[in-house]
């Protein structure tokens, strides 16, 4: 077992969640302290800027200090919980605007499919999924790229079929097509 696999199985992610919403500064300072760096390296994907992905980070230890007591064990873990307090506002921030880069179609083809890539890579070893990673990353890497993207632009980023269709330029029902036919090799390729 790695140290870092070693240090974040060793890590009570609940019973902090629980300090927090008694009102235990240094459960938060421990949790910012464990993940801080991490949620900010997945923000930042998202969101392609440091600023605005420390802003957010900011933002998501306010939130999850702040409704630490509606964490739920049955609905997932506490890690991945605080995960996605800070992936949903980043993606917010997207959807907002705050990304707005001009550059020519071809490098931002290429910045996406980079981008959504790393997310993949990101996100997974935030969630310490190596084993389903381990699985998937090879089938991901056989996929078309643009059917790659798409999957990533949907799962990792969480865009709509609309946004993945206006992002790719391509029409809806090929882009759903696409998804559709992209999931059934996963699946092939991962039994």
């Amino acid at each position: 077992m790695s140290l870092s696999s070693r240090s974040l199985s060793e890590f009570d992610y609940e019973a902090t969640l629980a300090g927090c919403a008694a009102g235990d500064r240094a459960a938060m300072q421990r949790l910012y302290t464990q993940e801080g760096a991490r949620l900010l390296g997945v923000v930042e994907r998202i969101v392609r800027d440091r600023a605005l992905a420390e802003d957010i980070v900011h933002d998501a230890c306010v939130n999850i200090w702040t409704r630490a007591a509606s964490f739920e064990r049955k609905l997932g873990s506490a890690r991945g919980w605080i995960y996605s307090v800070a992936r949903n506002l980043a993606l917010n921030a997207v959807r907002d605007g705050h990304r707005e880069v001009a550059v020519d179609d071809e490098t931002a083809a290429a910045l996406d499919a980079r981008a959504s890539l790393e997310a993949w890579h990101d996100m997974a070893d935030a969630f310490a999924w190596q084993d389903s990673a381990g699985r998937i990353g090879p089938c991901l890497e056989q996929l078309e790229p643009v059917r790659r993207n798409c999957i990533l632009h949907a799962y990792v980023d969480g865009l709509s079929h609309g946004e993945i269709a206006r992002r790719l330029d391509a029409p809806l029902g090929t882009v759903k097509a696409w998804i559709k036919r992209s999931l059934a090799a996963l699946r092939e390729c991962m039994a």
